[in-house]
């Protein structure tokens, strides 16, 4: 925000929107570059979706009144559902044999450097898009001035209006 004169005095909306898409930009440099680069780290990254995935159990950590209850309403004749919960829960839970391995000691150590090195291409990423979008910075403030701030000064406007005035004694 500090490159384009966006960190102080502007709404969060307006922060939010571009912080968001910047973000964007820098995870997909990221992604691109461990899928490339960190093969440990990717294969980890793809179990932790696999087991997310499936860890799914809606019939889990339930007040004790709903214990032993469906977790979805019976069916309305004519009325389709969706989704189901119990149709989101997926898979049987995984056994002890489908589970991966524990990482070795230098597995572990390969997946710290990894980290690092994932970290260190996030910050890069993020220091290019800081120096590409600065050189628009003017534009940008520009924008704001005309079509933020007139937003603002409108809200303010009618805040006034709507406050009532303190009584005169």
């Amino acid at each position: 925000m500090a490159a384009v004169g966006l960190d102080h005095d502007v709404p969060h909306a307006v922060q939010h929107g571009l912080s968001t898409r910047i973000k964007s930009i820098v995870d997909d440099v990221v992604d691109e570059y461990t899928v490339r680069n960190l093969p440990l780290l990717q294969r980890e990254l793809d179990a932790a979706e696999e087991r997310k995935a499936r860890s799914y159990r809606p019939d889990r950590g339930l007040d004790p009144e709903f214990d032993g209850l469906p977790v979805d309403p019976d069916p309305v004749p004519g009325e389709p559902y969706l989704f189901t919960l119990a149709g989101l829960a997926g898979a049987e839970e995984p056994v002890a044999e489908d589970l991966p391995a524990p990482l070795t000691e230098e597995e572990k150590a390969a997946l710290r450097t990894e980290i690092r090195l994932a970290d260190e291409c996030a910050i890069h990423a993020g220091k290019l898009v800081c120096l590409a979008i600065e050189p628009h910075r003017e534009r940008i403030l520009e924008a704001v001035a005309r079509y933020v701030e007139p937003q603002i000064e409108a809200l303010l406007a009618d805040l006034t209006l709507e406050l009532d005035a303190p009584p005169s004694w």
